[in-house]
């Protein structure tokens, strides 16, 4: 009888360790770390970027294109109209390779064509580990702004709307002169 109480309280903080691990992430929460590779096994972080705001898309392959509009306005303004400075933002994508039937020779091919695209990184989530970790929608594309610490600012699980963009980068430019 000692012994199967031990078993269960075992179980049961067990289990509300792992629950503690994940969080559903939304504004003012602290965006836990993690550790994924791009196409060459070269290990990311959160803490690869030191001191920049983050721009992270968690993109389903199957919806890659649903942001397009936003990430095009992004990328104007950092490269043309220099409002958002390189030194103090970084823009990136992470494939949730789970929630596609693609395979992942494919999805290797066409993260890459939108790496050059947009001159950035794309990391390969084989497991949809960081969906779990920060409870993102499966079979979507989500945007999350993380300020340089690492706090999220604002999150889109979905289509940006169209007369958020602009809110969207004047948040990003208000957050790199922090």
């Amino acid at each position: 009888m000692k012994r199967k109480i031990i078993v269960s309280l075992s179980i049961i903080i067990a289990s509300l360790s792992l629950k503690g691990q994940a969080v559903n992430l939304e504004v003012g929460v602290k965006a836990p770390n993690f550790v994924l590779t791009d196409a060459q096994k070269k290990e990311f972080s959160l803490d690869s970027w030191p001191g920049k705001v983050l721009q992270i898309n968690y993109v389903d392959p199957d919806e890659q294109d649903l942001n397009e509009p936003f990430n095009e306005a992004i990328d104007k303004a950092v490269d043309v109209d220099k409002r958002i400075s390189r030194d103090h933002f970084k823009g990136f994508g992470i494939v949730d390779c789970k929630s596609t039937w693609k395979p992942n020779s494919l999805i290797r091919v066409i993260a890459g064509n939108k790496a050059k695209k947009y001159d950035t990184t794309i990391l390969f989530d084989y497991d949809a580990t960081l969906q779990k970790l920060w409870g993102l929608p499966r079979d979507s594309y989500s945007i999350i702004i993380l300020d340089k610490n690492r706090v999220c600012r604002a999150i889109y699980r979905g289509k940006v709307p169209d007369n958020e963009i602009e809110k969207v980068i004047q948040l990003i430019i208000e957050l790199t002169k922090e």
